[in-house]
């Protein structure tokens, strides 16, 4: 069973603060939680092989996307390191079995969901496929199930976690926190996590027969909002995408590797505004 893994940061158990998880400008938290960070991957890994995982591939995608340390994962993975990538979170993710989601946080605008954003928050100030709003786990999964790879297992906190499973209720939901409010949470130990994701891992291999790729209708059209006009004005040239508000861009496309790559140059032009 081939298995492909993105990672992310805000969703790993006790973070709180963007401090925790900022590795461009790095605070003495960092340093432990990145260390969390891949103990809850390393975790995943283990419980997957315990049900018959054997080829794993794990995409590195918080931030500048280059924050495992190395040496405390297994041996025999692969790992996709660095920022940059044309498909960003889910680089890399064609040819697998199924896909689990660590670490993911709740998208831009939800309630009581820790550091909430959906991948560049001073730019994306809302993301709508096929008019159903849309967090990273969202997204990510359409790409995903473009290839038919079915997203197998996702933790974090409660309201992503449960906001995950709304719209992939087949996906195993694993929370190691209850967020209050976007700066504070009821999180379990970084063991207690651990522990919990190795199981989950393992139940959600063993049950993958019963898991689906998210497949959007098509033609996909995707609708974003942006947080300022003047980002607008920039992403409006894309070719293809539709100036339909002051702050609001539309792209309509039947492939969604195109729309994906649409929302990438979007997000990158839009932060140059």
């Amino acid at each position: 069973m081939r298995l492909y893994i993105s990672s992310d940061m805000e969703g790993v158990a006790g973070v709180t603060s963007w401090e925790q998880v900022d590795a461009r400008t790095p605070h003495p938290e960092y340093e432990i939680y990145r260390r969390y960070y891949t103990q809850e991957v390393a975790a995943a890994i283990e419980g997957a092989r315990s049900a018959g995982a054997s080829e794993i591939l794990v995409n590195d995608s918080h931030g500048p996307m280059r924050n495992f340390l190395l040496d405390d994962l297994p041996s025999d993975v692969r790992v996709i390191f660095g920022a940059r990538k044309p498909f960003s979170m889910v680089q890399g993710g064609e040819g697998f079995d199924g896909a689990f989601f660590i670490g993911y946080h709740g998208g831009i605008g939800a309630a009581d969901a820790v550091l909430c954003h959906t991948y560049t928050p001073s730019v994306i100030y809302a993301l709508r496929l096929n008019d159903i709003v849309c967090s990273e786990a969202t997204i990510n999964a359409a790409l995903l199930g473009h290839y038919g790879v079915p997203v197998l297992m996702i933790t974090g906190d409660r309201t992503t976690v449960e906001g995950t499973l709304a719209k992939l209720p087949w996906v195993r939901g694993v929370s190691v926190k209850d967020s209050l409010g976007n700066f504070a949470a009821n999180s379990v130990s970084p063991a207690a996590a651990q522990r919990a994701i190795r199981e989950g891992a393992a139940s959600a291999v063993r049950s993958r027969t019963k898991a689906q790729p998210f497949v959007l209708a098509s033609p996909i059209t995707m609708d974003i909002d942006l947080a300022k006009t003047e980002q607008a004005d920039y992403v409006a040239q894309i070719p293809g995408l539709e100036r339909t508000g002051p702050r609001s861009v539309r792209f309509v496309d039947d492939d969604m590797t195109t729309i994906f790559k649409a929302f990438v140059a979007t997000f990158r032009l839009g932060s140059l505004a």
